[in-house]
Order: C-alpha cells, then structure tokens, then sequence
C-alpha cells in the first residue's frame, strides 16, 4: 500500500510539472509593436502588418486563434492606411473572438460611419 501511493504521488508530481501550452501565440508581436511605436515610419508600419498577418493566418497557443487585440489593432492600421473595408472586417473579426470587445469596436465602427 505504501509503495502504491509513493508511485502514485510521484506520478502526480511528474506530471504536473510538464509545461503547458501558452494560450496565444505572439511570434514577433512585440518588437514590431515596440519599433513601430518609437519610429513610426512605413518600414516598422510594414513589418508589424506582417506580424499581424502571421498572427491570423496561423495562431497557435492552445486556443488557435489570433491574441486578444491583434484583429482590433490591425483593423485600426488598415483604416489608417486608408483601407476601409478591410479594416472594418477585421474589427468584425475582434468582436467575434472576443465578444467583450464588442462595445469598443462597436464605438470605432460608429466613428467611421
């Protein structure tokens, strides 16, 4: 008996402490944030587009979707560049993963219009 609960203990203790899988997958999410917000140029504009572009086509972290924030704030780049539409379907796309972000979204769409 004593032998089975040492096994088990052990076994309850090794698995625990196996790392688990981040929920979001943030892949170069922060240093283009950070060069994009010093400079501000096209070049850092271009390569956080990628960023977010690699962000949503493939997600990773446990729950395979896009990080809170990354449609909205693509969204929001798109509609600074001048492209609308896109822009607006990627707000959608924000309030659709996370519907708590429905009543920000909702306020840039209602400016927009």
């Amino acid at each position: 008996m004593n032998k089975y609960f040492v096994a088990v203990a052990v076994a309850l203790f090794v698995l625990s402490c196996t790392p688990t899988k981040p929920l979001y997958s943030w892949k170069g999410y922060d240093d283009a944030v950070y060069a994009y917000t010093k400079t501000g140029d096209e070049k850092s504009v271009g390569n956080l587009i990628i960023i977010y572009e690699k962000l949503i086509k493939k997600s990773g972290g446990s729950r395979e979707v896009p990080p809170p924030g990354v449609c909205a704030d693509y969204g929001y780049i798109m509609i600074k560049k001048g492209e609308i539409t896109k822009g607006k379907e990627l707000l959608v796309k924000e309030t659709i993963l996370y519907p708590e972000s429905k009543q920000f979204v909702d306020r840039i769409l209602k400016r927009l219009e």
